[in-house]
C-alpha cells in the first residue's frame, strides 16, 4: 500500500493555525470535509470519534509526529491529510516533546486491515529522518505531496 493511495491530495497543509490537540484534529478534519474526501453532515459524529480515540491515549508518537486516526461508520474509505505546524504542538507525545507534523487518518469501521496497514506506512515512511524534515520545511500542500510521492517510490524500491 502506497501513501498516496489514501493521502487526499486536496487536504495538506504547510501552515497549520491551531495551538491546541483539539483544534489540530479539527482543522485537519476540515481539511478533509473541505476536499470532498469526508461528508460534511458527518464532521461531528467523525470529530467526536477521533477524539475519543485520542482519550484513550495520544497519538503523538515522538520525535515530533503525531497519527491521530479513527474508524467511523459514516466514512466509506479510507482517507488521510498531512499538516505541519511551524510552532510545534503539545500532543501529549510518549518523548514529552512538541508534535510538528501530523497525519489524519480516517477510515471505515469495517477496515481494520487497510487502516493498520496504513498505520504502518505512516510510522515507516516518517521514521526517517530525512523525510520528516523535509516535510516541516515544505512551503505548501504541493512541497508536501512531492515528499510523499518521492518517498513511495523509495520505500517500493526496498
Amino acid at each position: 500500500m502506497k501513501t498516496t493511495e489514501f493521502l487526499c491530495k486536496e487536504a495538506l497543509s504547510a501552515d497549520l493555525k491551531s495551538k491546541t490537540k483539539p483544534e489540530v484534529i479539527e482543522e485537519m478534519l476540515d481539511l478533509l470535509i473541505n476536499a470532498g474526501a469526508l461528508p460534511k453532515k458527518d464532521k461531528k459524529k467523525i470529530l467526536e470519534v477521533l477524539m475519543a480515540r485520542e482519550a484513550l491515549g495520544s497519538t503523538a508518537i515522538g520525535q515530533g509526529i503525531a497519527i491521530p486516526h479513527g474508524k467511523c461508520e459514516c466514512v466509506d474509505k479510507l482517507a488521510g491529510c498531512i499538516a505541519i505546524s511551524k510552532e510545534g504542538i503539545n500532543f501529549d507525545s510518549l518523548d514529552g516533546e512538541p508534535a510538528f507534523i501530523f497525519f489524519l487518518l480516517v477510515a471505515p469501521v469495517d477496515s481494520a486491515g487497510p487502516h493498520l496497514k496504513a498505520l504502518a506506512r505512516i510510522s515507516r515512511l516518517l521514521k526517517d529522518k530525512f523525510v520528516r524534515d523535509n516535510l516541516k520545511l515544505a512551503v505548501d500542500g504541493k512541497d508536501i505531496y512531492k515528499i510523499i510521492q518521492q518517498e513511495d517510490k523509495r520505500l517500493a524500491n526496498l
